[in-house]
């Protein structure tokens, strides 16, 4: 065992199969979150299979060797517990929080999806979850305006082929031609201990918890087959300006505005995630003062129209969106906003860098604030970056960052040879020309976090 943190908040164990586990003690009392993350994302998946991560986000509910369908949740939730899951780029993740009694009966229940599930996979409950799945899709990307913004962002900001090409929920196709075979083989080679990080942060003693852990995760084998995701690697820009303009049943104009920065984890990627505060987080940030308030551009996001998309094993992307304000057309916004994010290359000041600074790491804070957000993070931290005091220090990672940097950084980032562009527009109006303005404003799709 190693203790790494101030006062020994975090105890690291590794299993003999492979099984890394992470404890911290919870600021809350008398409850218990336990948050596994297998290093298995939509990264890992070829052209003409894409959507497997997330269709087994959805299928490690389907019952196991000791589990029925449905009862991994009821068992959760009749301890007044939580319990979700989540899938992206790099890593699938299932987590709950329950009463600290209830520590033993969530272990067990990971341990038992981990080591039989396939035992209780059918065709029949492939085919359920499939069209689970493409129902999401048609609710989250396809039937919503602005829905399929991210993934036409991937398609130009990644070449075909790449393994961040396409966005997490896969395609219709893809998931029509999903066989019981493949998903089978597919659990198999991506989903063992070897390949998981298991936090619990709970008010137990952390041997105390490595003895349960080793007892319901200590008989799992490791892989016997591991799996390697495809070749990620991708230099210098994007080759833009390219753009993707579409006409679809909108209520406004939405401007989306992508550019390829350095990968999560990189020096590079903390200074354009500054960037990315300094120009569209917050109600003090340029974008919001400038195009919100000052000159009535763009509808009211409260503060939300940039962020960083962070991907860990390829370049990552800087996301700026906004839906445009009625009777403002498309043209003008986007040339606005490319204004705007171009100008950050003039120069930053002292008050907005601090002003970034203080954003972000309030972000973060609020993210670790309570036992499952704590969790999460330092499992994220220990998947990808082996190191779970990361989950405390980040901040640190923005303290020492000029505003000569982020210039620097935008120069040589946030530029037209970088860049794409998808716009929506909406569908002409059959009225007449002077009754044609737009009739409402939509909401916009905020960018997904790093």
């Amino acid at each position: 065992m190693t203790t790494n943190g101030a006062a020994g908040r975090v105890a690291q164990f590794t299993l003999d199969n492979g099984l890394r586990l992470v404890t911290a003690p919870a600021a809350t009392g008398q409850v218990a979150a336990v948050n596994l993350w297998y290093g298995v994302g939509s990264r890992h998946e070829v052209p003409g299979r894409t959507g497997f991560a997330h269709l087994f986000e959805h299928l490690m509910f389907q019952g196991s060797g000791g589990v029925k369908k449905g009862e991994h949740f009821d068992a959760v939730e009749r301890l007044g517990g939580d319990i979700n899951a989540s899938t992206s780029t790099d890593r699938t993740n299932y987590y709950e929080t329950v009463p600290e009694h209830g520590l033993d009966l969530a272990l067990w229940l990971e341990a038992d999806r981990l080591a039989t599930l396939r035992e209780g996979m059918t065709q029949e409950v492939l085919d359920n979850q499939r069209d689970v799945v493409k129902n999401e899709r048609r609710q989250r990307y396809d039937n919503v305006p602005y829905g399929t913004a991210l993934e036409r962002m991937l398609r130009l900001g990644y070449p075909a082929g790449h393994p961040y090409h396409h966005p997490t929920i896969g395609s219709m196709e893809d998931l029509d031609a999903a066989d019981l075979d493949y998903v089978l083989s597919f659990h198999e080679r991506h989903y063992g201990p070897d390949n998981a990080v298991l936090t619990v942060v709970s008010g137990l003693d952390p041997e105390d918890v490595h003895q349960r852990v080793r007892h319901y995760f200590g008989g799992i084998p490791a892989r016997t087959t591991v799996a390697e995701a495809p070749d990620a690697t991708l230099e210098g820009p994007i080759g833009g300006p390219v753009s993707d303009r579409v006409v679809e049943n909108v209520p406004a104009a939405g401007v989306f505005l992508g550019y390829r920065v350095p990968a999560y984890g990189e020096r590079d990627f903390d200074v354009m995630h500054l960037a990315s505060a300094v120009l569209g987080q917050g109600q003090g940030s340029r974008l919001y003062r400038r195009l919100v308030i000052e000159r009535g551009l763009a509808a009211d996001d409260g503060g939300q129209a940039a962020d960083l998309l962070g991907f860990r094993y390829t370049p990552s992307l800087m996301l700026v969106n906004m839906i445009a304000r009625e009777g403002v057309g498309g043209d003008e916004l986007e040339a606005a906003m490319i204004e705007e994010t171009a100008a950050l290359a003039d120069g930053v000041t002292d008050e907005e860098l601090e002003r970034a600074r203080a954003v972000l790491e309030r972000d973060h804070l609020q993210s670790i604030a309570h036992p499952s957000g704590l969790a999460d993070t330092i499992g994220s931290c220990t998947q990808l970056f082996g190191d779970p005091t990361l989950a405390f220090t980040w901040p640190q990672r923005w303290a020492d960052i000029t505003a000569d940097e982020i210039v620097a950084g935008a120069k040589r980032l946030l530029t037209p040879e970088n860049m794409l562009s998808v716009r929506f527009d909406p569908e002409a109006s059959e009225a007449p020309a002077e009754d044609s303005e737009t009739a409402g404003v939509g909401e916009t799709a905020a960018p997904a976090s790093a």
